[in-house]
């Protein structure tokens, strides 16, 4: 690349990134803390009777869910065990930084406990009977899918304004029936499950310490994978062309020979590999590097210009300086929840004889010690009715 190349594609870098972090900033403040988040729970033990695990009855004697699990029942059996795992730990995490209490509940229909009412009235009922909240300020969320009924809801506590009702319906309308609509019921439940977090909590999963920069790029990037497919055929790959465009345009474009000012030419695979040593020859065969050979009609003079793969499992050799650096692991114990255990990652150069080899320790596997993960029971919360119901 000469100078100009490089003042372009520098110019171009920097315009992108400003744009990007600025993007990202308006975005983390958008999501930051005009939310009513409620202060975590105490540290320690969470202390609660058990909670129910056969049917109830609400006030009106009606026959409702019971729950054998604070956080998710998936009694339509719609979730794989793996996705229920990924909601719990949510649920937990979202409890032990904020308090709230949420839960998950999925059934056939209303009518296998002899209701033949409204969503409603049906949730509003199954949230007080089941007391889902603090006690206090009545910050419980429950997430009820009826599978047969083709129906669902949000039902909040009665500690948050009822504006946030359009907030519950944004996440039904934009998020859950999209995917039920296409009887991608765990798609839909996990994704839901996360919009609504950041709906009540003001951050996705896992975004709690985040900055505010960090914040907004999460809110982007899963606002954009809610986008679908379509997105990736009409922004992503358009945009990936444009980048392998550039590229070749800079790796093909015309230039002058320093020295005289002629217009060089390129010289073709075969005939290049006339002017490569040993090493650059092994590099094109692993596709870790390609090259091109410049020569000028003029004067003779000729360059050499490398280019580095970008799909490339090879790294730079410390002994010859080739990227044939072959790099394997293989694990000699491994870690366990009271150990930790040990692999070993071998360096193996394809062009010399260099080669070395480390042992590194594995973490033993954690075990959530939240107090959230201890909870048997809900903090005896209420619903006046708030919240948002649909239908597909």
């Amino acid at each position: 690349m000469t100078r100009q190349d490089y003042g372009i594609a520098a110019k171009i870098v920097a315009v992108l990134v400003a744009l990007f972090l600025v993007m990202g900033y308006v975005a983390g403040l958008m999501s930051g803390g005009e939310r009513p988040v409620s202060s975590a729970p105490p540290e320690g033990p969470v202390t609660f009777e058990a909670g129910s695990q056969v049917d109830e009855r609400g006030n009106n004697g009606t026959p409702i869910p019971g729950y054998r699990d604070v956080y998710i029942n998936d009694y339509a059996g719609l979730l794989e065990e793996a996705a229920e795992e990924r909601i719990r730990l949510d649920l937990i995490e979202l409890y032990d930084q904020t308090g709230i209490e949420m839960t998950v509940l999925t059934i056939g229909s209303m009518k296998d406990y002899g209701y033949d009412g409204t969503i409603e009235s049906f949730s509003t009922r199954l949230f007080n009977t089941w007391g889902i909240g603090n006690a206090d300020q009545n910050n419980g969320v429950l997430i009820l899918v009826a599978r047969y009924d083709r129906q669902m809801r949000i039902e909040i506590g009665a500690g948050y304004a009822a504006s946030r009702d359009e907030d519950m319906q944004r996440v039904i309308d934009k998020v859950f029936l999209p995917a039920f609509r296409r009887d991608a019921y765990q798609e839909g439940i996990e994704a839901g499950v996360d919009a609504t977090i950041r709906e009540v909590a003001g951050v996705y999963p896992g975004g709690y310490e985040h900055s505010t920069l960090e914040r907004g790029w999460s809110v982007i990037w899963r606002s954009l994978q809610n986008l679908g497919g379509w997105f990736l055929g009409i922004v992503a790959v358009p945009l990936g062309a444009a980048l392998v465009w550039f590229r070749r345009y800079l790796r093909n474009r015309p230039r002058a020979c320093g020295h005289c000012g002629t217009m060089m030419l390129r010289a073709g695979e075969e005939a290049d590999d006339e002017h490569l040593d040993g090493g650059q020859r092994l590099e094109e065969f692993l596709k870790s590097v390609d090259y091109d050979v410049w020569h000028c009609p003029g004067c003779g003079h000729m360059t050499i210009e490398r280019y580095q793969g970008w799909f490339t499992t090879y790294s730079t050799c410390p002994e010859c300086g080739y990227r044939t650096l072959e790099t394997t692991s293989h694990v000699l114990s491994a870690a366990t929840k009271t150990s930790t255990g040990r692999k070993r990652i071998d360096y193996d150069c394809k062009n010399c004889s260099y080669s070395d080899s480390e042992t590194r320790t594995i973490p033993k596997i954690s075990e959530s010690s939240s107090s959230g993960s201890s909870r048997s029971s809900f903090g005896g919360g209420s619903s006046s009715g708030g919240g948002a119901s649909g239908s597909w």
